[in-house]
Formats: C-alpha cells, structure tokens, sequence
C-alpha cells in the first residue's frame, strides 16, 4: 500500500480537490474505499475521471450516492451468487453456434451495457447532464485508435464502453464509433482533471508486478492479464510526464481482475487508504 502527496498545504479556502478513478477489474472495488475517505472528510469532489471499473464506481457517485451505501449494495448484492450468474448468462451477446457461424469467436462474450444494467445500484440517471457532480468517462476508439471522453449525453453507454474489455466484453457502438476498454489508451484518467479543482487526487489499481508466482496462467487469466500488465506500463509513463497531486495505489496487486467474488477481501485489504488520505488532506483541509 502507498500514498504519495506533493499537497501543499494552503492557509486560505478550502481547496476543491478533483478525483481519478482507473481500471483494474474487480481491483477497482478499492475505489469504494477512497469515495468513503472522502466523504467522511466532507469531499465533494469538483470533477470526477473513471476509466473501466473507474467509471463503473465513479458513476454512482457522481450521482450522489455514498460510498458507505455503494458497499453495501455491492456487498449485497455480490452475495446471492447464484443471481449474479444467473444475471450474467443473461448478459451473453453470443450463442454456442456462432463459434461455427464466424458471428462472434468467443459465445460466452457478455454485452457490458446488459451487465451495467444489471449490477449498477438504483438511482443513477440516464444522462451525464443530470449527474450532481460533472463526470468524465474515458473509452478507446477501436478504428481510430484513440481515446474518447464522455461527459455529456448517455451515461449507461458511455459507462459501458468505458469497461468493454477485449475477449471479455462486446464493443458499444456510439455515433458510428466503435469503442473498447479505456483503459488501453488511458488507464488512469488525471490528466482531463487538470484545471477542474485545485488538487487531482488519482487511484490507481492497475496492479504492480507480483513476485513469488510461477505457475502459468490459464488462457483466459493470461489474457485478461496481459492488459493489467500494458496498462501498468501506461500508466508508469504517464506518471514520469506529470503526475497527479496525490497518488493511492491500494494493496490489490495479489487480486486478479475476475475477483469480483472476492468484493470483501478487495475491501479489507483496501481499508488502510482511509488514513493515509486523511493524513494526506487534512492540513490541506483545515489549513
């Protein structure tokens, strides 16, 4: 776990601080932690950035919804397990027979605007205008290999585009563009907050390397993880260009990106970013 901060402290108004929430699968559950931190500080965020499962969190919250209730509707909702399969059957895009009709080469991909509108919590709006705080969704542009920004319009398929993992998700088709994870071209997304607060607060679960592990990946793992290990690296390059004013990296790396089930161990692990955000913001805060 680390948290490093160039915050200096200000002895006039409170600062606005702005908050960039990055991909990492079911890492990501760590961002519930941080939207706790900083509503127990009284934070309203100025602007939010997610990318994949940073988007995923982000939305709720800029609707309004805390993050003591985003846990336990997570929590609740992740323990009737056999409805959550259930669910995500139903959000299958393919059919067993498209593996011989050349229609989709994976039947079990899953359509990520069904899975949104199965596992978001009630209350987020239709679109980004009636959010109570302005939210950025970051997705790639698959044939025009670059990054998107979403912040007005539709929010479900903005959201869903945001986290359309290759192999894993189908594309979403917006405005003729045909969009895929964000995270492939910015996986934590600080640098659209600059200019919108006086400090960026960016967290990042992309994952550092794990050392102590040999045993090879099953094909699906080894996919998935090939995209943590890219964006990580992004991520690092972006860091030595500019970096946000603070910086959460939760202790997650030993967490894979399907660890959806493990949502209360993701959490518990995550539990020390409380502190260290509030040692980080508090002179700010009160100076």
């Amino acid at each position: 776990m680390s948290a490093t901060s160039t915050l200096p402290a200000k002895a006039h108004s409170t600062p606005s601080i702005s908050v960039a929430l990055g991909g990492g699968g079911a890492r990501g559950f760590a961002h519930i932690v941080v939207i706790e931190a900083l509503d127990e500080l009284g934070v309203r965020p100025a602007r939010i950035a997610g990318t994949s499962i940073g988007a995923v969190a982000g939305a709720p919250w800029a609707a309004g919804i805390s993050g003591k209730d985003l846990r336990a509707y997570l929590l609740g909702r992740l323990r009737d397990r056999t409805g959550v399969l259930a669910a995500i059957m139903r959000a299958r895009a393919g059919r067993i027979s498209d593996i011989f009709s050349g229609q989709l080469a994976n039947p079990v991909i899953l359509d990520p605007e069904k899975i949104l509108k199965s596992f978001w919590p009630p209350g987020i709006p239709d679109t980004f205008e009636e959010l109570a705080i302005p939210l950025d969704v970051v997705a790639t542009d698959y044939f025009g290999r670059e990054q998107r920004i979403f912040n007005s319009g539709k929010l479900l398929p903005a959201a869903a585009a945001s986290m359309a993992i290759p192999g894993l998700f189908k594309p979403v088709v917006i405005d003729d563009r045909v969009l895929v994870d964000g995270g492939a071209v910015n996986p934590l997304p600080y640098t659209h907050l600059i200019g919108h607060g006086d400090f960026v607060i960016g967290c990042d679960v992309t994952g550092a390397p794990v050392e102590g592990r040999r045993a090879v990946p099953l094909p699906l793992e080894a996919l998935l993880g090939s995209t943590q290990i890219m964006q990580w690296s992004i991520t690092a390059q972006m860091l030595q260009t500019s970096r946000p004013d603070l910086i959460l990296r939760p202790d997650v790396d030993h967490f894979r990106i399907l660890d959806f089930f493990r949502a209360a161990k993701i959490l518990a692990a995550s539990e020390p970013l409380k502190d260290q955000i509030k040692r980080a913001l508090d002179p700010v805060l009160i100076g």
